[in-house]
């Protein structure tokens, strides 16, 4: 792994290469970082028509994002090592205290060990960073490994072999030893064929974990008694959150539902306490080429979903992540790559732009070729958000090579997509663009904090000559005195933060809900880009 001075130079280097600004808190420096957390506040995305439901003359154009010079960040281990077979990234990042926690699953080199138990070799390993591009993974001195204890596997107990893991830190919990919890999943024997499930475990401190059932797994495995969802092959924590009080489970699935979709789609299980699960499940989230059956034994064929959605929890709205299957007859004829999704409600998701393809596989030859899997793991640093994923190639599945590693998908901070004026009728009717409104106009916004609400804009773009025009109405669509018509604010500085500021002083507070209207303004507007508002 390159060194903290050598990776903040990259870190500079690709700020200026993207030309995404430099900014005090530019990419890479957690501790420096001067902008606001907006997972703590209400974030109204470009994308999201819940938040946005009402454009005139405005188009969505989504982002690409660029991978990372220094990828891959984490990589497979030395030989000897618990991760020198697999760095399997389904797996999640947590920001605390400055720094960067990550968990992945690992296998090692007895992953080929033909006498040992099939799911025992996969395991749940730790890393860790300062400026979410250099990681290190520490010895924890926990779990012997070939003989040593000096390596970065986490404790648990038991232990259970873990194809996919995802993490949340719940401290509304009562319990300080379920403050961290992880979602597992792992294999259980029904009928000679192994199976996926769910397994929940907590912990103190996200290094020594313990399972919150009591299950008496064997070699590695549940039994099927020991199941806390039903006895179906699900595989589990695609993505794990936590939404309106209660615990949700994303995963794929391809069993028969109330309604026929064809291969594996998103399906979720939903818990009060996280041990306790819903017996009934949702299909969460369906390709549109899903609804089209291509019948029995053709369950490699076709586009479908991969492994459920893996989630961003932005407080009103979950960002998610899942994976693009693009089947075949047969495995080395298959490939995947991500595709983006949200949710307003915590169970349905839908695409903000149809079949769009989020971040492509690697070419071959590269370390991300073939596959790439999602994670939990979305960071805004500086003036970025990375977009952690991991890899896997499915055309040489049946083959077991090495595989593996943890990369970063980069795009300007919250700048998933952007509205734009949309100039397709422009010569097509009697009116000239200078005389059409490019408006959007937002749903009605609760405000946390009526008497003293702070608003910000994320916008590109902006200038002398192209503006937004941001004025708030209530509930029922009335101009609120003091931030509309003359009294609207005007934006003309881009920036991924900027201020709303209105020219007419506060005579009052704010009713508890608004609509902000957004109006596209000057002679260069089409060059206006707008990516979000914020509400802190």
């Amino acid at each position: 792994m390159p060194s903290r001075v050598l990776a903040g130079g990259f870190i500079v280097t690709v700020a200026v290469m993207f030309g995404w600004g430099t900014e005090s808190g530019s990419a890479g420096d957690l501790a420096g970082d001067r902008h606001f957390d907006e997972t703590q506040g209400t974030t109204l995305f470009a994308f999201d028509e819940s938040s946005i439901p009402f454009t005139q003359n405005l188009k969505l154009e989504m982002r690409e994002p660029q991978r990372h010079p220094a990828n891959p960040v984490v990589k497979r281990g030395e030989p000897g090592k618990p991760d020198s077979w697999a760095v399997q990234f389904y797996g999640s990042i947590l920001r605390e205290n400055g720094k960067l926690r990550m968990w992945y699953v690992a296998a090692g080199d007895d992953r080929l060990d033909s006498t040992a138990a099939p799911s025992s070799p996969w395991r749940v390993a730790y890393a860790e960073s300062n400026d979410g591009v250099t990681w290190t993974k520490p010895d924890l001195g926990l779990v012997e490994y070939a003989g040593d204890k000096n390596n970065n596997l986490v404790l648990m107990q038991p232990h259970i072999g873990t194809l996919n893991v995802k993490v949340i830190h719940d401290p509304d919990d009562p319990d300080p030893s379920r403050r961290y919890k992880m979602g597992c999943h792992v294999w259980f024997q029904k009928n000679d064929v192994r199976l996926g499930s769910f397994a929940p475990y907590g912990s103190p401190d996200g290094y020594t974990w313990k399972l919150l059932s009591d299950a008496k797994p064997e070699k590695s495995q549940l039994r099927e008694e020991d199941l806390v969802i039903p006895a179906l092959h699900f595989e589990p924590v695609g993505g794990l959150y936590k939404w309106d009080g209660l615990f949700y489970l994303s995963g794929q699935n391809a069993i028969v539902h109330s309604r026929p979709y064809h291969g594996r789609v998103t399906r979720g299980f939903v818990s009060p306490d996280f041990v306790n699960w819903s017996q009934a499940s949702a299909v969460g989230f369906v390709r549109t080429p899903q609804h089209t059956l291509l019948g029995p034994g053709r369950s490699l064929e076709g586009e479908q979903t991969h492994e459920g959605i893996a989630v961003w929890n932005r407080g009103n709205v979950l960002l998610g992540v899942s994976g693009l299957w693009h089947g075949a007859k047969e495995w080395p004829n298959i490939t995947i790559d991500l595709g983006f999704v949200y949710s307003n409600d915590g169970v349905q998701f839908r695409e903000p732009l149809h079949e769009h393809t989020f971040l492509k596989r690697g070419e071959d030859g590269q370390w991300d070729q073939g596959g790439l899997l999602q994670a939990q793991g979305f960071e805004n640093i500086g003036e970025q958000t990375f977009v952690y994923y991991g890899t896997w190639d499915p055309r040489h599945w049946q083959g077991s090579p090495r595989r593996g590693g943890v990369g970063i998908a980069v795009l300007p901070r919250d700048r998933f997509a952007d509205l734009v004026v949309d100039e397709t009728t422009q010569g097509k009717s009697n009116y000239q663009m200078s005389e059409i409104d490019c408006e959007f106009l937002t749903a009605s916004i609760p405000l946390k904090n009526p008497a003293d609400p702070k608003f910000y804009v994320n916008a590109d773009g902006l200038g002398d000559a192209a503006a937004l025009r941001i004025e708030l109405l209530d509930h029922r669509m009335q101009p609120l005195p003091g931030y509309s018509g003359d009294d609207a604010a005007i934006v003309r500085t881009s920036g991924f933060q900027t201020p709303i500021v209105w020219k007419a002083a506060r005579t009052a507070k704010l009713p508890e809900r608004i609509r902000f209207k957004v109006t596209f303004e000057g002679k260069q507007r089409t060059a206006a880009r707008f990516s979000a508002i914020y509400l802190n």
